[in-house]
């Protein structure tokens, strides 16, 4: 059954690959010049069909907020190397803010995926990613966590204010401190908090912290509260229009990359009902229109 997924899969995608990576003919001198070899000094990046795609070797780097580690490297990662064995997928994985900033550095990655807007609008607007591939793929939620037991008797988001040690993402950097900042803001409770709060680096940290019990409670996405939901339990959503705006996880082909067509090809892959289906097996909803 794999087997005839993947063959599928694979076929889909190259079609629709053959179709956005046409190209119109070439006069005279223009093929005299490719059969001459001039052509093979244009780079991967110009524009030119990815050899590695389809007929040799490929690796791609995908630079992912932390909280799609457990999607990407349980079943998203294996299911597209099914697909296209000539592929190799390796996933980087932190807050979004950080990956920004590697971005920003030089890290040579393929495709983006961040866990709000606000980054990836920013390296689009620094020229480092591919416009046109920019999609609004996911949805997620922001909720109140305990550890199991909740032992601090809370029973609404409201009530993070109650517990003696609180666990967030570090708004800086980090999306879900950042919308946890947001709502508590709104909620008129952030600044009463603040000696009670300790910041982690990414919202994996922060949920191993409320899970381990070492916090009384934490803030994260719905789908980090589901992967410990043995650890771990759910008190609250933030309260509706405590948000502005829907926590959307964007994705994204990043603009120099070496494999444009790989790239291209593992989006398109994450777009399709199989690969959403798995996301939402993870907690996700699709944001896609």
């Amino acid at each position: 059954m794999m087997r005839l997924w993947a063959a599928v899969l694979a076929a889909g995608l190259l079609t629709g690959l053959a179709g956005c990576s046409s190209q119109p003919k070439q006069n005279n001198a223009e093929t005299k010049a490719a059969d001459s070899g001039a052509a093979e000094t244009k780079t991967a990046g110009a524009g030119v069909a990815d050899p590695g795609l389809q007929s040799g070797e490929a690796e791609i780097l995908v630079a992912a907020a932390a909280s799609l580690k457990n999607a990407y490297e349980e079943e998203l990662i294996p299911m597209f190397q099914a697909a296209y064995p000539n592929i190799t997928v390796t996933g980087t994985y932190d807050s979004s803010g950080k990956l920004q900033t590697q971005i920003e550095e030089g890290l040579e990655a393929d495709v983006f995926m961040s866990a709000a807007q606000k980054q990836m609008k920013a390296l689009d607007e620094e020229g480092l990613i591919a416009s046109e591939t920019i999609t609004n793929l996911l949805e997620n939620k922001i909720v109140l966590i305990v550890p199991s037991g909740n032992e601090a008797g809370l029973a609404a988001f409201e009530d993070i204010e109650k517990v003696e040690s609180i666990a967030l993402g570090d708004p800086a950097s980090v999306p879900a401190g950042q919308y946890a900042k947001e709502a508590l803001s709104s909620l008129g409770i952030w600044d009463g908090i603040q000696e009670k709060v300790s910041f982690g680096t990414n919202v994996t940290e922060v949920l191993n912290q409320v899970a381990a019990a070492s916090a009384d409670a934490g803030i994260v996405y719905a789908t980090d509260a589901a992967s410990m939901s043995d650890q771990v339990e759910v008190i609250a959503e933030a309260p509706e229009g405590s948000l502005k705006k829907k926590v959307i996880y964007p994705v994204a082909v990043v603009k120099e990359t070496k494999h444009p067509d790989a790239a291209a090809a593992f989006l398109e892959f994450l777009k399709t009902p199989e690969a959403v289906q798995v996301f939402e097996s993870y907690g996700f909803t699709s944001a896609v229109n």
